[in-house]
């Protein structure tokens, strides 16, 4: 029996209808303005979360059907005529091919900086898909990620998308999702929170200067509340399946949780 339009799966972390690509830039707004919101009420007057913005422009394959080419069925083909049949006998038959379209591609990040001076203490990304495929958007990510790591400023790096490839990072366990936390004075070294579909999402501390006190990032919360201001669940359609495709383990789960629906 398929699962009413908007009934609302019960996902304890991720939910992956959420990383659909018509949907996830609602998402990460969403999740960007209310991180910012939360940890401002937190964290004044000491610090100040702003919420800025790259723009660059990369190529994007834009507006591909799922049937490219028409072909007309032979119940309902008219009968050509031998000069039509003569000029199509003479055509040359072309192939396919997609042309990559330069689009504008504006991301948001949060820095903490310290009232009064400026100085960014932390740097919070979330990352988006441009960021983990090849291209303009991975390129600038990859360059600024050096950056920061070379500066005096923590990162926290949040990957809620198990499209493309991860950044890089030295260990750790295979997982479809992770939180980075990169303090200054534990470089190289950094605290990793490596979650799947099935586990809930990670609250953890984000990195302020020494003497201050770290407020705590609740994902989950941020999350549903980005989902509700943006009233996403009447957007999604949760009788079909999520893009990009589950595995075959969180495929198995998913149909579990379709019959507690």
């Amino acid at each position: 029996m398929a699962l009413p339009h908007r009934s609302r799966l019960a996902f304890p972390g991720m939910n992956p209808y959420l990383e659909d690509p018509s949907i996830w830039p609602e998402v990460h707004t969403g999740l960007i303005w209310n991180m910012g919101k939360a940890l401002n009420a937190q964290i004044t007057p000491k610090y100040r979360a702003a919420v800025e913005k790259r723009v660059y422009s990369d190529a994007l394959l834009i507006g591909i059907p799922d049937v490219a080419v028409y072909q007309k069925s032979a119940a309902t083909q008219p009968e050509e005529t031998a000069a039509q049949q003569t000029a199509t006998a003479t055509l040359s038959q072309p192939e396919q091919v997609t042309l990559p379209i330069l689009s504008e591609i504006r991301e948001r990040f949060i820095e903490i900086r310290e009232a009064g001076t400026g100085r960014v203490v932390t740097v919070v990304e979330i990352l988006s898909p441009a960021n983990k495929r090849p291209g303009e958007g991975r390129k600038q990510y990859l360059a600024k990620r050096q950056n920061i790591l070379n500066s005096n400023a923590h990162l926290v790096e949040i990957d809620l998308l198990r499209s493309g490839e991860a950044m890089p990072t030295v260990g750790g366990r295979d997982a479809s999702y992770q939180v980075i936390v990169s303090r200054t004075d534990q470089r190289p070294s950094a605290e990793r929170y490596a979650f799947g579909l099935q586990d809930p999402l990670p609250c953890f501390l984000l990195p302020l200067d020494k003497d201050a006190v770290e407020p705590a990032i609740d994902l989950k919360q941020l999350l549903d509340q980005a989902c509700e201001d943006a009233a996403l669940d009447s957007a999604i359609d949760y009788a079909q399946a999520p893009k990009p495709p589950l595995s075959d383990e969180d495929e198995t789960w998913m149909r579990f949780l379709r019959k507690l629906a």
